[in-house]
């Protein structure tokens, strides 16, 4: 195990550091942010400043070399725009960002699990197939599109549900939760729920084609055979087994959620991370894409390094793989 989590680190640092060199590169090319952000009636002077101040004023392998050295020590870079650490922007952001992830994650699991065992035992019930049928809607809507739709029945025509903002939060070890007050709970639900449909989506079919690959072995039809109910079958023989590949498709999902999570927060105005990044993207705020793009990748990382490990408790033959 030992040789296997060092070996998945080395690739960790590679992936990082091209990571970091193609976003530099890229932010650096399309565009010069002291355009934006200067004056139009500023004089040459004020300009040839406020390179010199953002470090813009040397060559771009100069500017990624003391990026580099600096974020060895911790530093990712100032924001150009707020004029604070990247870090401190990311990370009081990121609060909302992960809460909202996890919520929606919860509904696609509590959803799409129950949903898809039931497509699988029952796959010619008329609520199967209503089932699988909207499951497809899923895969097919875009998720900005749904989201102006539930903010527009359940926000402006029928007013049960709030459609911007994080609503009140409690401190809890001086991180800002809103899902232990009722106002964040309901102002979590619909950008939650939009944010989980694709998800839920696939949990839903891959956990039916799980269950209907599982009630055809043997130990299955030996279980029934012995007059085990189909509480119990499934329960305890079957979802063994298919929660492999949940497992795995769950943890990279987390990632999926959490990267993806910026059409959510801007449509329902939710202040975490994606909406700062949207704002830096249209800014050329370069210190916080990058520092952004590094965070993202780092959990990416360490999401799959767990759900290997996880992967691993699950299924011991993969744990012998990895003792090789």
């Amino acid at each position: 195990m030992s040789v296997f989590l060092i070996r998945r680190l080395m690739q960790s640092v590679v992936v990082i550091i091209v990571m970091s060199m193609i976003v530099f590169t890229g932010v650096f090319a399309i565009g010069d942010p002291v355009e934006l952000l200067i004056a139009e009636d500023a004089t040459e002077e004020d300009v040839a400043l406020a390179r010199q101040q953002m470090g813009l004023d040397k060559p771009i392998w100069q500017q990624y070399g003391i990026f580099v050295g600096n974020a060895l020590s911790g530093d990712l870079g100032k924001s150009f725009v707020f004029r604070t650490p990247a870090l401190d922007l990311l990370a009081q952001r990121l609060p909302a960002t992960f809460e909202l992830t996890i919520v929606a994650l919860l509904l696609s699991i509590g959803i799409g699990v129950p949903l898809g065992i039931y497509a699988g035992l029952y796959p010619e019930s008329l609520f199967a197939r209503g089932i699988m049928s909207v499951s497809i809607l899923g895969f097919s809507l875009p998720s900005f599109w749904v989201g102006l739709m539930l903010i527009m029945v359940f926000g402006v025509m029928l007013g049960w549900l709030p459609t911007t903002g994080r609503g009140d939060t409690v401190d809890v070890f001086g991180i800002p939760i809103s899902i232990l007050t009722w106002d964040g709970l309901i102002h979590i639900l619909l950008p939650a729920l939009n944010l989980s449909l694709l998800k839920m989506a696939l949990i839903i079919r891959l956990t039916r084609a799980g269950m209907r690959e599982v009630l055809l072995t043997d130990y299955v039809k030996f279980a029934r055979a012995k007059g085990l109910t189909t509480r119990r079958v499934v329960g305890v023989h079957a979802m063994k087994n298919i929660l492999i590949p949940l497992v795995t498709v769950i943890g990279l999902e987390f990632g999926d959620l959490l990267a993806g999570s910026i059409v959510t927060e801007t449509v329902f105005a939710w202040p975490g991370i994606g909406r700062l990044v949207v704002s830096s993207i249209g800014l050329l705020d370069r210190p916080v894409i990058v520092a952004y793009m590094l965070v993202i990748v780092t959990l990416f990382i360490v999401i799959n390094l767990a759900v290997d490990i996880i992967y691993s408790l699950v299924d011991p033959r993969v744990r012998l793989l990895q003792q090789k």
